[in-house]
C-alpha cells in the first residue's frame, strides 16, 4: 500500500500544476478503497491509486470517461489532468472535477422504486455505448464482466468456512447456479462497482455515478449485485424488469452477490462486528430471494 497523505498531494500539485498550488487541499469524506481522493479546491478533487494492483485504472479513465460522459445522460467522474509519478509517489494519479451530490443512503432517497428504475435506466443506458474497442475483462478490474468461476474457489472455500452460520447446501445450490450459464451475446459496458457509496444523489433522487475504476466490457450481470444489497423485494423487482435481465444473467448477478458478501463475512467475521453483521444479512437475503423464486 501506498503511503498516501495531504502533504503528499500538496507537494505533487506545486510540483506538477503550480497554478493550482493555492487551493485548499483536504481529504474526501468517504474517499474510496482502490484510490485515496482529496478536495482541490471547491471544483476539483485528486485521486491516487492506493496500491500497485490499482495503477492501471488511471489511464482506462483518461482513455475512455471522457468518451462515455458525452453518451450518458447522467453525470459521471471526468478526469481533467494526469500526474506523473515522482520519488515520493511511484504511480501515475489523477485530477477530476468535482461531482455533487451526496453518498445515496436508504434514508436520503424520497421513493426507493424510483431510485431502482432510475439507476436500472443509467446502466441500460451504459449497456447501449459502442464496446466494441472497450478494454475486455481482466486482471485491471478484477475479473468483472468476466467469468465468474474465477472466484470460484474463493466462494466455495468462503461456503465450508461457515457451513455451521449458513445452510450449506443451499449455499452451494445457488453459487453453482451462478456458473451454470455464460454471457453469449456481445460484451456490453459496465461500470463494475455499482454499490452505494458510488452512486450520488441530490434532493432524494438520483444525480451521478462516479468511480469507474473497475470499468470494462462484457458480461453487465455483476453491475446487478446491488439489487440484494440494497433494493428491498419491490425495488429489487423494479430494478430486474428495468434492466431486462433473462434469468441467467440474473442468476449470475446473483452469484456476483453472493461471492463478494461471503468473501468479505468470511474475512471480517471475527474482527469487523459491523462489516461481519451487514454481510450476514445480504447472504440471508439472497439465500430467502432465491428459495422464494425457486
Amino acid at each position: 500500500m501506498f503511503n498516501i497523505n495531504v502533504d503528499l498531494v500538496r507537494n505533487l500539485i506545486k510540483e506538477q500544476f503550480p497554478e493550482w498550488s493555492n487551493l485548499e487541499i483536504k481529504p474526501v469524506k468517504n474517499g474510496g478503497h482502490d484510490n485515496r481522493t482529496f478536495h482541490l479546491g471547491e471544483n476539483m478533487i485528486a485521486r491516487l491509486p492506493s496500491a500497485e494492483w490499482y495503477v492501471p485504472q488511471v489511464e482506462k479513465e483518461h482513455k475512455w470517461l471522457s468518451v462515455l460522459s458525452k453518451q450518458l445522460s447522467l453525470p459521471i467522474s471526468i478526469p481533467l489532468a494526469k500526474g506523473k509519478p515522482n520519488k515520493d509517489y511511484p504511480s501515475p494519479w489523477s485530477i477530476y472535477k468535482w461531482v455533487e451530490g451526496e453518498t445515496v443512503t436508504l434514508e436520503n432517497i424520497v421513493d426507493l422504486n424510483q431510485f431502482a428504475k432510475d439507476l436500472g435506466g443509467f446502466l441500460v443506458e451504459l449497456q447501449s455505448i459502442d464496446a466494441s474497442e472497450g478494454p475486455v475483462a481482466g486482471i485491471h478490474n478484477f475479473y468483472r464482466g468476466g467469468d465468474l468461476a474465477v472466484y470460484n474457489e474463493q466462494s466455495k472455500n468462503a461456503i465450508e468456512n461457515n457451513k455451521e452460520i449458513f445452510n450449506e447446501l443451499l449455499l452451494k445450490e445457488i453459487w453453482e447456479l451462478s456458473l451454470d450459464s455464460k454471457w453469449d451475446s456481445d460484451p456490453v459496458w459496465l461500470h463494475g462497482d455499482v454499490a452505494p457509496g458510488n452512486i450520488l444523489v441530490k434532493n432524494g433522487k438520483l444525480c451521478a455515478v462516479i468511480d469507474f475504476g473497475v470499468l470494462g466490457v462484457g458480461d453487465p450481470s455483476c453491475d446487478a449485485a446491488m439489487a440484494w444489497t440494497f433494493f428491498d423485494d419491490t425495488s429489487r423487482k423494479v430494478f430486474k424488469t428495468t434492466l431486462k435481465m433473462d434469468e441467467e444473467t440474473w442468476n449470475r448477478a446473483r452469484g456476483w452477490a453472493l461471492w463478494k458478501a461471503l468473501i468479505t463475512y468470511d474475512g471480517n467475521k471475527n474482527t469487523n462486528k459491523k462489516i461481519a453483521e451487514e454481510t450476514y444479512r445480504i447472504i440471508k437475503i439472497i439465500m430467502e430471494e432465491y428459495k422464494v423464486k425457486r
